[in-house]
C-alpha cells in the first residue's frame, strides 16, 4: 500500500507543476503558444504509446519490477527536462510521458490482483494521492521557482519524489524476480493467466471506458496546460491564477475519493455520471462567461468533477471486467487510445487561442467534450462486464 501512494503520488506531480511556469518556459525559449503547449502534449502523446508495452513488460519482468522501473525512468526523464538545450525540454517531456504510461496502464490490474476485495476503495485511494501530487506540485511550483532560483530548479525536485518511490519499490522488485525464477513460482504481474481474454477492440464497452477515459483526460490536460494563463489573460495576478489553480487540484481529491466510493456500493453508475457531467458543464460555463469574479467557484465545480470523472474512469477499468487480466489490458487500451485523444487538447486550444486572440471559442470547445462525457458515461455506467 506504501509502494502504491509513492508511486501514484508520481503520476502526476511531473506534469502539473509545469503549467504556472508555462510562460517562463515559453518566455526563455522564445516558444509560441502553440509551441509552448507541446510541453504537455508531448508527455500525453507517449502516455498513449508507452501504454502499448506496459502489459508486455508486466509479463515478462513482473510488475512490480516494471513499476520500479518507470520511477527511475521517470527521475531521468524530469532532469532530463532541465538540461539547457530546448531538445532536452522535449526529449524528457518524452521520457516522462512513457514513464508514467507504465505507472497509469499497470496500477488498476495490480489493485485488481492485490486488492479484489477492495478494488474500489483502492482505487480511490491510488486516484486521490495521484491529485494530491498533482495539488501539491501546482501549489508549490512558484514558490520553489523562487526558493531554488528559476524554473529549473523547480522542475528539477520533483525527481527527488521519485527517486524516493523507486527505493521503496526496489526490494519488493527484487524479491518478485527471486520469487519468478523459481520453477514453482507463479508468474508476476496482473497478466500472469492463461489466454489472451476477450478481444477488446471488439467491444463497445471497452470503447466507451477508453474514450471516456480520453475525453475526460482532455478536459484535465487542456485546464492543466491554460488554466492559469485563461486567468492572467482576463487581469488576475499570477500569485493569484496560481492559487486558483492550485485550488482546482486540491478539491479534486474530494471528488476523486468520494466518487469511486459510491459507484462502487452501485451496481449501475450512470447517475454519479450525470452528476460530475451536469458540475463540469456549470463550471466551463462559468469560465467562459466571468472567468475572473467567478474563479473560485468555477475552480470548485470544475475540480470536484474532473475529480469524479478520473475516478470513475479508473473504477471502470475495474468494475467492468472479469479478472486482474482484463483490467490490465482494458487499462492499456484506454490509456493508450485515451491519451493520444488528450494529446490533442493542450494544442488544438493553443492553436485556437493563438489564431483567435480570445479564449471564448477554446473554452466553448470545453463544453463540447462535456457532452461526448455524458454520451460515453451513460454507456460505460450500464451494469455489464467484459
Amino acid at each position: 500500500m506504501l509502494g502504491i501512494v509513492l508511486a501514484s503520488l508520481n503520476m502526476r506531480a511531473a506534469l502539473a507543476g509545469v503549467s504556472p511556469l508555462m510562460s517562463e518556459i515559453g518566455g526563455h525559449f522564445h516558444l509560441s503558444a502553440a509551441t509552448s503547449s507541446l510541453v504537455t502534449t508531448i508527455p500525453l502523446v507517449f502516455m498513449g504509446l508507452g501504454s502499448i508495452v506496459a502489459p508486455r513488460l508486466a509479463r515478462r519482468f513482473g510488475t512490480e519490477a516494471v513499476l520500479c522501473g518507470a520511477l527511475l525512468l521517470l527521475c531521468g526523464g524530469i532532469l532530463l527536462r532541465v538540461a539547457p538545450p530546448v531538445v532536452a525540454l522535449f526529449a524528457g517531456c518524452a521520457l516522462v510521458g512513457t514513464a508514467i504510461a507504465l505507472l497509469n496502464v499497470l496500477m488498476p490490474g495490480l489493485v485488481k490482483r492485490d486488492f479484489p476485495d477492495r478494488a474500489a476503495s483502492m482505487t480511490a485511494l491510488y486516484s486521490t494521492t495521484l491529485i494530491l501530487g498533482a495539488t501539491g506540485s501546482a501549489a508549490l511550483s512558484v514558490p520553489l521557482e523562487n526558493a531554488l532560483g528559476g524554473w529549473r530548479g523547480s522542475l528539477a525536485s520533483w525527481a527527488l519524489l521519485a527517486a524516493v518511490a523507486a527505493l521503496v519499490w526496489l526490494p519488493q522488485a527484487v524479491l518478485t524476480r527471486r520469487g519468478a525464477a523459481r520453477p514453482d513460482a507463479p508468474a508476476a504481474g496482473p497478466a500472469a493467466t492463461n489466454g489472451d481474454g476477450p478481444r477488446l477492440t471488439r467491444s463497445p464497452l471497452a470503447w466507451q471506458v477508453t474514450l471516456m477515459m480520453g475525453t475526460q483526460s482532455l478536459i484535465a490536460y487542456v485546464c492543466i496546460a491554460w488554466m492559469p494563463t485563461i486567468f492572467t489573460d482576463h487581469g488576475m495576478s499570477k500569485g493569484g491564477a496560481g492559487l486558483v489553480y492550485a485550488f482546482y487540484t486540491l478539491v479534486q481529491m474530494a471528488g476523486s475519493f468520494f466518487v469511486p466510493l459510491l459507484a462502487g456500493r452501485m451496481r449501475d453508475q450512470r447517475v454519479p455520471v450525470v452528476a460530475v457531467v451536469a458540475l463540469m458543464a456549470a463550471g466551463v460555463t462559468g469560465l467562459l462567461i466571468a472567468p475572473v469574479a467567478g474563479a473560485w467557484v468555477w475552480a470548485t465545480l470544475m475540480g470536484v468533477a474532473q475529480g469524479g470523472l478520473l475516478g470513475l474512469a479508473l473504477t471502470f477499468m475495474v468494475l467492468r471486467t472479469r479478472d486482474a487480466h482484463t483490467a490490465s489490458r482494458l487499462s492499456g487500451m484506454a490509456q493508450t487510445w485515451g491519451y493520444l485523444l488528450a494529446s490533442v487538447g493542450p494544442f488544438a486550444i493553443g492553436w485556437v487561442y493563438g489564431a483567435t486572440d480570445s479564449w471564448t471559442l477554446p473554452v466553448s470547445l470545453l463544453l463540447v467534450a462535456c457532452a461526448a462525457l455524458l454520451f460515453l458515461g451513460l454507456g460505460a455506467g450500464r451494469d455489464r462486464k467484459i
